[in-house]
């Protein structure tokens, strides 16, 4: 358990929330060329890029938002006991620099920031930006071979393509992971998934390829406890990656989103079943879609890093759990 006060977060009690320069969750910023990066073991990194969006604008400010928003987040889970900033080293790696301008310079250089996390041994906690980013995130991540996945959505984002051709949307990115060998679909869960469609095209896809769907009608007739019991078993024990658009919760909880869907879970939900991953081996994770332009209370963004916090508990108990550190703080949720 690594005892170091250089990554632990700036308290409430010694500097008011609204005072200071805003990181993730007040956590010290280690850029690549900081001399404590190879001492990371939880980098929270900012995609701010959203190049892949069909519609709504607005998630490339997103990471800004978030960090901002991220002050009001302790120490302690409340619920779970967990106190991640004990557990793992955790920084604020900074931003990727992103070509707004250019689709594929901007996935090289997100796949080659993270590469650099990943040679490193950095488990990477990601604010995106769309949910392109996670592409070249994945890119990086699963470069040792497929990783499983739960993703949290409203969308597949299974589609081939998208206005004759485009091959690079937010619509896209776990069809080409897994074309791309980045994810093993037989291992792959997507929950949530709601709302009126193009076609069938990434449903019959996903049947094809053995990704399985748990749309939100099913998620409430069966419970979050009995849905994430199934997605654990589907993911095992291998590495696998968590991916979380906030569309999966309903507009009226998180209205600062390009594409919303009605008749989602609550914000209470939306916590619940991330920690019901506690305990899988969790090699990386995202929160995505977040778009400031659309929230304009400021409450997507609060509830984003809320999410983020509790993938980072359940993240800084697999890290531990790797170094075999056994007993860490917290109990698991059932």
């Amino acid at each position: 358990m690594p005892d170091n006060a250089f990554f632990q977060p700036v308290s409430g009690m010694d500097l008011p929330r609204f005072a200071g320069v805003p990181t993730f969750m007040r956590l010290p910023l280690v850029a690549p060329d900081h001399p404590r990066f190879p001492e990371v073991e939880i980098g929270l990194t900012g995609v701010p890029w959203d190049s892949g969006v069909t519609n709504r604008p607005g998630p490339r400010h997103a990471p800004r938002q978030l960090r901002d928003a991220s002050t009001m987040i302790r120490a302690e889970n409340g619920a779970t006991g967990v106190a991640p900033f004990t557990l793992a080293n955790c920084a604020d790696m900074g931003d990727v620099g992103p070509n707004p301008i250019d689709i594929q310079d901007s996935m090289e250089r997100t796949t080659a920031f993270y590469a650099r996390m990943c040679a490193a041994g950095i488990v990477p906690l990601t604010a995106g930006g769309d949910h392109l980013c996670s592409l070249p995130v994945l890119r990086a991540v699963a470069a040792d071979g497929p990783l499983g996945m739960v993703h949290f959505d409203s969308h597949t984002d299974l589609f081939h393509s998208y206005f004759n051709g485009a091959m690079f949307t937010h619509g896209t990115p776990f069809r080409r992971a897994v074309e791309e060998g980045l994810l093993d679909p037989r291992r792959v869960v997507q929950i949530g998934i709601r709302g009126t469609a193009y076609g069938r095209e990434d449903i019959e896809f996903a049947a094809g390829a053995g990704i399985r769907i748990i749309r939100v009608e099913e998620l409430f007739r069966r419970g979050v406890a009995d849905v994430m019991a199934e997605a654990r078993e589907i993911v095992g024990t291998e590495p696998i990656y968590v991916s979380y658009d906030i569309d999966f919760i309903d507009p009226a909880f998180a209205p600062g989103t390009g594409t919303p869907e009605v008749g989602g879970p609550n914000s209470f939900q939306a916590l619940e079943v991330v920690r019901a991953l506690d305990g899988l081996n969790i090699a990386g994770a995202d929160m995505v879609e977040v778009s400031p332009p659309f929230d304009a209370s400021g409450g997507t963004a609060f509830l984003g890093v809320s999410v983020m916090f509790e993938l980072l508990c359940v993240m800084a108990r697999s890290v531990s759990g790797r170094k075999g550190a056994g007993a860490s703080p917290g109990h698991p949720v059932p």
